[in-house]
């Protein structure tokens, strides 16, 4: 499985970015969860928000419920975070990762994730 992120930028506080994440490969399927993660620096991993693709659950980090939106393209194998109402704090290097059967429990954890993107950098001017 491949995965290529995109979509990150520089913006002001208070602004919106989207990001997106493509994935692909033959082994791509309806087992996997998708989601996104942000490191900022000498930060561990944190999760954000992914989608179990076999059934579209979904599932949000503490700190962006309400202010985020995650949302896929099942026909494109895309994953998109639509970021709103921005701040600093937020500046990181958003990963996408993809995880094969996951359960409900282990979404957030990002050290069950078979797959990586590259990263995006998200840059939150104040």
């Amino acid at each position: 499985v491949q995965l290529q992120a995109s979509g990150g930028g520089l913006v002001q506080a208070g602004g919106s970015l989207r990001l997106s994440c493509a994935a692909s490969g033959p082994t791509f399927s309806r087992r996997y969860t998708v989601a996104w993660f942000r490191q900022a620096p000498g930060k561990e991993r944190e999760f954000v928000a992914g989608i179990r693709w076999r059934d579209g659950f979904t599932a949000y980090g503490d700190s962006v419920k309400g202010r985020f939106i995650t949302s896929r393209d099942s026909a494109r194998n895309t994953l998109y975070l639509q970021m709103n109402t921005l701040k600093s704090e937020y500046t990181a290097v958003y990963y996408c990762g993809a995880l094969r059967d996951a359960i409900v429990s282990s979404i957030q954890s990002p050290s069950l994730y078979q797959y990586w993107g590259q990263g995006t950098l998200v840059t939150v001017s104040s």
